[in-house]
């Protein structure tokens, strides 16, 4: 009997739209199809930005026998306020954080919702600056905050006046900045940070997010907006243990901030939303901090290989201080995407057109890959284009790039 025949087999999702024809769906999710990157069987996965190396074995050995212990009394219900874990995520972060000022859910995408819950809802508004994470936008729907968009210039940098401009027009209540930004990689600099802080509190005083998922790839003196948050009560920075600490499947995600905004999240918290086991894993996790960050090096040194090496193609390359490259000069890009397929290795087709997200994987990944992608460039299908270094279109920063451009 086929997989797909199996007694207790459970279905793919079908992909197709949201319909409400028999269903009181809510008007704005009737057709939307639901997110996610293609999961799909093959050779070398390189699309959602994993760590692509597993916890070495002394660390999952810590992390079973916590979660043994936490096993043993999974009859009651888990500390609510995860005083222990945010303890951890305090000392990690340093900066003189205490627990009161750091939060944590189930992944950076539980914190942002709860942001946009406390923050946002109907008659509000959520800025942010395209290309950039898709989900944002799918935060403002769930949470009926109506969304606004600029547009990111050449480089995939702000342009702080014309920012300035838009939260002065739209007076957000909730600004989302990712830096490094996703799907690009891009860095904001610290006083591109200040300059919205700023516009944000003279336009009528809503909060700022600095999504940092990516923050511990950086490249040497990339700053973190940590070092911003000794006196601004308005600023939030969220961090993610499913990158750096190669721990995505645990699902933990924090946001460091004012114990003001901690208190604001935990008004808008499912209760015991962090479950006994969850909590017990990321503390573990956090024990090893310098065991898992190892890694980290590895991992930038190869990303600035494969940058190289892209350029060296003729390919137009995003700067980047994630652990992914984003690379254009693609004419057809889903066919160049079909092409890696075709050859065993998955990518992410996101961003502007034109252009391929790549996660950086272990050094035999990346060798299949930068394989794969001199065979497509010399099938010709989507060939390379010297001159092609085109980035978003400028003319209308409030028009969001296409659907179905996600990033993950």
């Amino acid at each position: 009997m086929s997989a797909a025949g199996a007694v207790g087999a459970v279905p793919a999702p079908s992909g197709r739209p949201v319909a409400a024809e028999r269903l009181p769906l809510r008007p704005e999710l009737v057709g939307v199809q639901p997110y996610g990157a293609p999961q799909l069987d093959v050779a070398v996965r390189l699309n959602v930005n994993e760590n692509p190396y597993p916890p070495p074995p002394e660390v999952v050995s810590d992390v079973a026998r916590s979660v043994a212990e936490a096993a043993a009394v999974l009859n009651r219900y888990p500390d609510r306020e995860a005083s222990q874990l945010r303890t951890a995520l305090a000392d990690y972060l340093g900066h003189g954080l205490g627990p009161e000022q750091v939060w944590a859910a189930n992944g950076s995408n539980e914190v942002m919702l709860q942001v946009l819950q406390a923050f946002g809802g109907p008659g509000r508004t959520a800025l942010s600056f395209t290309p950039t994470y898709s989900m944002y936008a799918e935060y403002a729907r769930t949470t009926s905050t109506e969304w606004v968009v600029g547009q990111r210039r050449s480089d995939f940098g702000i342009d702080v006046e014309a920012a300035r401009r838009l939260v002065h027009e739209h007076r957000p209540s909730v600004v989302l900045l990712a830096s490094p930004n996703n799907p690009t990689g891009t860095a904001l600099p610290l006083a591109t940070v200040r300059a919205l802080l700023e516009a944000t509190r003279s336009a009528g005083g809503g909060v700022v997010v600095v999504d940092e998922a990516y923050a511990e790839f950086r490249r040497a003196g990339t700053p973190s907006a940590l070092q911003l948050l000794g006196g601004e009560q308005r600023l939030l920075v969220t961090r993610t243990m499913s990158k750096a600490f190669a721990a995505a499947g645990v699902r933990l995600g924090y946001v460091a901030t004012a114990p003001e905004v901690v208190d604001a999240l935990r008004v808008v918290r499912l209760p015991y939303h962090l479950s006994a086991v969850t909590q017990a894993a990321a503390t573990a996790l956090l024990a090893h901090a310098d065991t898992l960050l190892a890694r980290v090096d590895d991992l930038r040194a190869e990303r600035d290989r494969l940058a190289g090496w892209l350029v060296g193609l003729g390919l137009p390359v995003a700067e980047s201080d994630a652990n992914f490259c984003l690379f254009g000069g693609l004419p057809d890009r889903h066919a160049a995407w079909q092409g890696l397929l075709d050859r065993g290795v998955l990518v992410r087709e996101t961003g502007p057109d034109g252009w391929l997200r790549v996660s950086v994987g272990t050094p035999a990944e990346m060798a299949a890959f930068r394989t794969a992608l001199t065979g497509v460039l010399a099938a010709g299908s989507p060939g390379t284009r010297s001159d092609q270094t085109d980035r978003p279109d400028q003319t209308d920063p409030s028009v969001p790039l296409p659907a179905g451009l996600e990033a993950t």
